[in-house]
């Protein structure tokens, strides 16, 4: 930020520092010329200076003022103000979360699947600025829980209400995939994501994911898919009204385990150029939400602007109110008689 707009006039500050040192020379010289005397003790003179000639004496002074204030507006002293203009072309994203059934199962601490889930998402959700976001949940059936919105705070509310039971039980991976799709189609954003969560497999809806996956790149959509679950699955809690908690098991007796379909994941990702992650425990899913953040950051670029305003009228005021109380003082109440 610049100071002055012509900062090589201020070279005649030390021209000016010159002719205070020449004048203040010059008036001691007139006003203090002496006499030598053989014994001072024997002249006995009492010569007291008068105020008005201490200022008459200093005149000279006030103009050496006003020239110094005149040489600095002259060199146009300005102060600047950083103006900062950003421009961001936001991301569009689909979240789409699963919450059937599936989604109790214990192997995700401190409680569920579902828990850590919406406590990672939240967090994804705080760490964005300029992107819409959209929230699709499903399980047998898929609805939107809150549409593309850069009112973050709503669709965080959206998020803590979903649970289990709140739909028709099941996993409909290609409705899910659709329904974003159907949000997102007509977006002009840069970039349009949807990511997915889920621990099941198709079992429910009249979309297979595949399909779904297709219309997604056909609108230059990008999946990423998360496949949730410890390998080999976990074992699906639920409330007996008798006898309280209860684990689902099969007809042989045996614990009931979740089972993910990894391949069809990784297709719906390959076919719209997005990538697969497995999460097996909480902290490799909020890594993997960490990893697509990196990867879907909005771009902001910014430009820098500075804005200056002139504070020459100040120093000009000043100088010329001293070159006008010199002319006063030196023509008018001081006049010198020849």
């Amino acid at each position: 930020m610049r100071l002055y707009s012509w900062p090589y006039l201020l070279l005649f500050l030390p021209a000016l520092g010159y002719l205070v040192w020449f004048f203040f020379k010059k008036e001691r010289k007139n006003y203090y010329s002496t006499i030598r005397y053989p014994d001072l003790s024997r002249i006995k003179l009492s010569l007291n200076s008068s105020l008005s000639l201490t200022i008459r004496k200093n005149l000279i002074g006030l103009k050496l003022l006003a020239l110094f204030f005149l040489i600095l507006s002259l060199a146009r002293p300005q102060g600047g103000q950083k103006i900062l203009d950003t421009e961001a072309k936001g991301i569009d994203i689909m979240l789409v979360l699963d919450i059937s059934g599936t989604m109790q199962a214990e192997d995700f601490k401190p409680q569920n699947r579902l828990f850590v889930a919406k406590k990672v998402l939240s967090s994804f959700i705080k760490g964005r600025r300029t992107d819409r976001i959209g929230l699709v949940s499903f399980a047998g059936e898929s609805y939107t829980a809150c549409p593309l919105t850069l009112d973050y705070p709503v669709i965080l509310d959206q998020l803590k209400t979903l649970k289990f039971g709140s739909i028709q039980d099941g996993t409909a991976i290609g409705m899910a995939i659709a329904n974003a799709v159907n949000r997102l189609q007509y977006s002009k954003a840069r970039n349009k994501i949807i990511i997915l969560l889920t621990d099941g497999e198709n079992n429910a809806g009249v979309i297979d994911p595949l399909t779904a996956a297709q219309a997604a790149a056909a609108y230059g959509i990008r999946v990423y898919t998360i496949g949730v679950g410890k390998l080999g699955g976990a074992p699906i809690p639920f409330q007996h009204p008798v006898f309280g908690k209860q684990y689902y098991r099969n007809p042989d007796g045996s614990l009931y385990l979740t089972k993910l379909d990894e391949r069809t994941l990784e297709e719906i990702a390959n076919l719209t150029d997005g990538k697969y992650y497995r999460a097996t425990d909480s902290d490799t899913l909020k890594a993997i939400y960490g990893k697509i953040d990196k990867l879907e950051k909005t771009k902001i670029k910014a430009k820098q602007y500075i804005h200056y305003t002139e504070s020459f009228p100040v120093f000009l005021v000043m100088g010329l109110l001293c070159l006008l109380a010199y002319l006063v003082l030196d023509n008018i109440i001081f006049i010198k008689v020849p």
